[in-house]
């Protein structure tokens, strides 16, 4: 077991290790997981930037390893009214007129924790958001601080984010990640080797500012694939917004993707609880050496849509409360 500080590519970073996996955490960008090794099965889990990408990461660090999004997605107009109270955002994507992916992505975390045992590595990063530390707080009045908790094991990385609202108001609250699966994740294999199995529930409709129409259409043909043998996710393509719905694996519910190389029969499993409702599939015109599955609690735009809450996710954390998630990699 190991924990250490170390130089990624010349930035400050953590190194997390056992027998079996390697994980790298860069605290100064959104406590990014930017690497994810299983060192047995040889398997490369995330998009991992070289130190040539090492600027296009700390720019935009959407597209590398384990990116939080708060709030994910996008917001129609930047704007949005919730109890009573307008919040504004700036345009980030001027083609659409939206909002997206906010900014706690980017932001430095602190290292406010690290624990190692005989079987397990433990580091605890943290963010304060507050009106002197206002990147945040500037359009999102709330003060609040969010912690991630990553624990390495022989069996898994296990990822514990929580949000405690400081405030005595309700903080409206949307979480996800824009997770980039390194495609193909095997040496010497080839993308086509890959199939993807998702807990899609159903499809929603989306506008061409792609932003949900309220409807909810059935799965096609083809994503119902995601719910059965697997989907190819590559050489096309996709950009789809679902809701989840849990698949049976190992006859238990199972809320999450599994990108399955179909030739060696090995097995990447990025598995959330039950409180990501939706998803967001994507892979960059299908390219690219990856593929998003991006776990949201909310769906996109969910404070605009005129849906009940239990439909789009959209919920709030009460003054002195705390929510908390959980996302866990492992491979089979």
């Amino acid at each position: 077991m190991k924990i250490e500080k170390i130089s990624f590519h010349g930035i400050d970073a953590v190194l997390m290790e056992t027998d079996v996996y390697e994980a790298i955490v860069v605290p100064s960008v959104g406590a990014n997981l930017v690497r994810l090794y299983n060192k047995v099965k040889k398997v490369d889990i995330l998009r991992t930037p070289t130190e040539a990408e090492i600027i296009t990461f700390q720019e935009r660090p959407q597209v590398f390893g384990v990116p939080m999004l708060f709030p994910p997605n996008r917001i129609e107009d930047g704007t949005y009214t919730f109890a009573g109270k307008k919040y504004e955002f700036p345009i980030t994507i001027p083609a659409q007129n939206n909002y997206h992916h906010g900014i706690i992505k980017s932001q430095p975390f602190s290292i406010t924790r690290t624990r190692y045992s005989s079987d397990a590595v433990e580091l605890e990063a943290t963010f304060c958001s507050n009106r002197y530390n206002n990147a945040i707080y500037e359009n999102f009045p709330h003060e609040f601080v969010c912690k991630i908790r990553f624990i390495l094991t022989d069996n898994e990385m296990t990822q514990i984010i929580s949000f405690n609202n400081l405030g005595n108001k309700p903080m409206p609250f949307g979480l996800g990640f824009h997770t980039p699966i390194r495609l193909p994740f095997l040496e010497n294999s080839d993308k086509g080797d890959y199939k993807m199995r998702l807990s899609a529930g159903k499809r929603w409709e989306l506008s061409d500012r792609s932003l949900p129409t309220e409807n909810l259409l059935e799965l096609t043909e083809e994503e119902q694939l995601l719910r059965n043998e697997g989907m190819t996710v590559t050489g096309k393509a996709i950009e789809i917004a679902l809701t989840d719905e849990a698949l049976v694996v190992d006859g238990k519910p199972f809320h999450g993707a599994i990108l399955r190389n179909t030739k060696e029969n090995i097995s990447v499993y990025y598995e959330v609880d039950k409180q990501f409702k939706h998803w967001t599939l994507w892979n960059n015109g299908g390219e690219v050496d990856y593929v998003c599955p991006e776990p949201q609690t909310w769906a996109i735009n969910a404070p605009n849509l005129k849906l009940a809450a239990d439909v789009t996710g959209l919920q709030a954390i009460n003054g002195g409360k705390i929510w908390s998630g959980t996302t866990r990699f492992y491979v089979k």
